[in-house]
């Protein structure tokens, strides 16, 4: 591929980024995040009905007053639900969306606004031009079983982090390595921070290196970071980088800060 290819191609996908976190649902509407545990009442701010946690599943107990839809048809009485795929949602007030999850045995619900001010807000992603430089070799050698370490995340807690493997790559003659995360279609997944962080680029950001092959080859490409659902809402709880993924050379590629 041609560097006019690439970097072409870096500016459809900088494009759909910007459409994707600007959408109706994307991650700049995220009003809240409600942990059902933090409110043994069942009443959650700015959300009508009760909800409770029983089991594998939360209860949700409504009347017609308050306005609630479950799967598109007006709800009464008591449903029982499980994890929605966010941000699909059974539970709808309006045009927003209730998305009920479940993190490590704890449940929540998660409101998806339109109309939330930081989607209002948006101006842009401010992100560095593709620079062929920014995209090397790597090599992915996984671990003798999955490893998780407990890292903060974002609200403040403490969350494991299951860790497939260690990608090793060149970058200006420096030898370096992130301990990386594996998806179920194959790719990878670095959370990572570096000497830009909170200086020049956001405090840390993401990674998603393509599935490597039969003998762990795959392109660390920075010029495809990305900013952290958090960087767009501060209602995500997105897992800060593990020990190890602090890199000391400044990565001044792909997306940097939201537009000021």
């Amino acid at each position: 591929m041609t560097t006019t290819d690439a970097s072409g191609d870096w500016k459809r996908w900088h494009a759909h980024r910007t459409e994707t976190v600007s959408a109706p649902y994307g991650p700049l509407a995220l009003a809240g995040t409600h942990w059902i545990e933090d409110h043994p009442a069942g009443r959650l701010p700015d959300i009508p009905g009760s909800w409770a946690v029983d089991g594998d599943a939360v209860v949700l107990t409504a009347d017609g007053a308050d306005g609630l839809l479950l799967d598109g048809e007006p709800f009464a009485g008591e449903a029982r639900l499980g994890a929605d795929s966010e941000p699909s949602a059974r539970v709808t007030l309006g045009g927003r969306r209730l998305v009920v999850l479940v993190r490590e045995g704890v449940w929540g619900v998660r409101d998806y606004d339109p109309q939330a001010g930081a989607r209002r807000a948006f101006r842009g992603i401010d992100a560095t031009p593709y620079a062929p430089n920014w995209s090397v070799p790597g090599r992915f050698t996984p671990y003798d079983g999955t490893r998780t370490v407990r890292v903060g995340n974002a609200d403040g807690r403490e969350r494991g982090l299951a860790l497939a493997g260690e990608l090793a790559f060149a970058l200006g003659g420096q030898e370096l390595t992130l301990q990386v995360a594996q998806q179920a279609d194959g790719r990878l997944w670095a959370v990572f921070a570096d000497a830009s962080s909170g200086e020049g680029s956001f405090r840390f950001r993401f990674l998603y290196p393509a599935a490597p092959d039969a003998d762990g080859r795959t392109t660390v490409d920075f010029n495809r970071a990305q900013l952290p659902p958090c960087a767009f809402a501060g209602h995500f709880i997105c897992p800060f980088p593990p020990p190890g993924n602090t890199l000391d050379v400044a990565i001044e590629a792909g997306e940097r800060n939201l537009v000021g």
